[in-house]
């Protein structure tokens, strides 16, 4: 029930290869003007929504700023993606079919679906094949694009790649791992304010008990409404990046044997124990040499990407109205 396995992907990739998910009716005005091109709230919302979702932080006026900053740095993006498909039209750069076509048969060997299957996907969407073939073509573009105007030159040498290792050992490491424990007390999504503050007066009913000096396994036991956790509340080992976000960053934030404050998510409140934690020792250099090598040059894109769109935007005329 609690594990979730979260995957990292870059931002500009998701707005490259991403469905667009379809529009909602929402009271929009544009928040962007990009050399007279606008960008929207509606626009906005579609990517902040979801990120939206995990921001479980109790205290009203904390949520609301984490969700302005979200936004702010969502359009962020969505500005730097307007000022690439500016570019792409100034310079003119094209797409064959044959390309098109290659990264549509990529996608479905990517996700091991059909192109019936696919097609299904896109119907959900509100989505054409053809409209999405659209799609792609507007994306390798704009990939096309900043692959010739983002080059990376840098040669490393030994000592910079063990100065670069040095600098960013925690990426070297083997995988830490936690393990917590948790008395759940589980609030429907649909839950009014009167409901959702009787759930949380039992949570703390019990939160005071083993403050008392209550076993913690005991009272898992006894009132925990995870059925996946009866162990005595035992959620076993984990990874990190593998459970809810404000879950795991409570948990990490306790000392073995320390329990937590109530700690709200999408399932409800929670309690937390934590039994174990391990920290991943650092891998040798020689052992990830290789790996080292490919992080300083994806470090040295980056800051050429960065470079590049910072001189986009110095040409550009923007107003955020955000």
């Amino acid at each position: 029930m609690m594990r979730r396995v979260f995957f990292s992907f870059g931002f500009i990739i998701i707005l490259l290869f991403g469905v667009l998910p379809s529009s909602e009716a929402v009271i929009d005005r544009v928040v962007a003007i990009i050399n007279q091109e606008i960008i929207t709230l509606s626009e906005v919302e579609k990517w902040s929504g979801p990120l939206e979702a995990e921001n479980q932080v109790e205290d009203r006026l904390e949520r609301k700023g984490r969700a302005q900053e979200l936004r702010r740095k969502v359009l962020e993006r969505l500005i730097e993606e307007k000022l690439i498909d500016q570019e792409v039209k100034r310079t003119g750069v094209k797409v064959t079919n044959k390309e098109v076509e290659a990264m549509v048969e990529d996608i479905k060997a990517q996700n091991s679906i059909t192109q019936e299957q696919l097609e299904m996907v896109l119907i959900k969407d509100g989505l054409t094949l053809e409209a999405y073939k659209k799609q792609i073509e507007k994306r390798l573009q704009s990939m096309k694009l900043v692959t010739w105007n983002v080059k990376v030159e840098a040669k490393p040498g030994e000592k910079e790649l063990r100065d670069f290792y040095q600098e960013n050992i925690d990426l070297y490491r083997n995988n830490e791992t936690f393990r917590p424990a948790h008395i759940l007390f589980t609030c429907p999504k649909e839950a009014g304010p009167d409901q959702v503050r009787e759930i949380k007066k039992k949570c703390q009913k019990v939160l005071e008990k083993v403050k008392e000096g209550e076993d913690f396994g005991e009272m898992a036991i006894l009132y925990s409404e995870d059925l996946s956790s009866k162990d005595r509340g035992d959620l076993g080992d984990f990874k990190k990046g593998e459970l809810l976000p404000a879950f795991e960053k409570e948990a990490l934030r306790l000392q073995v044997g320390e329990v937590s404050q109530i700690v709200r998510t999408e399932f409800g409140f929670h309690i937390i124990k934590l039994l174990d934690h391990k920290e991943g020792q650092p891998i040798p250099f020689e052992d990830v040499k290789e790996k080292v090598r490919t992080d300083f040059y994806e470090r040295e894109r980056e800051k050429a990407f960065k470079h590049f769109v910072s001189t986009l935007k110095e040409k550009a005329v923007i107003e955020i109205k955000l």
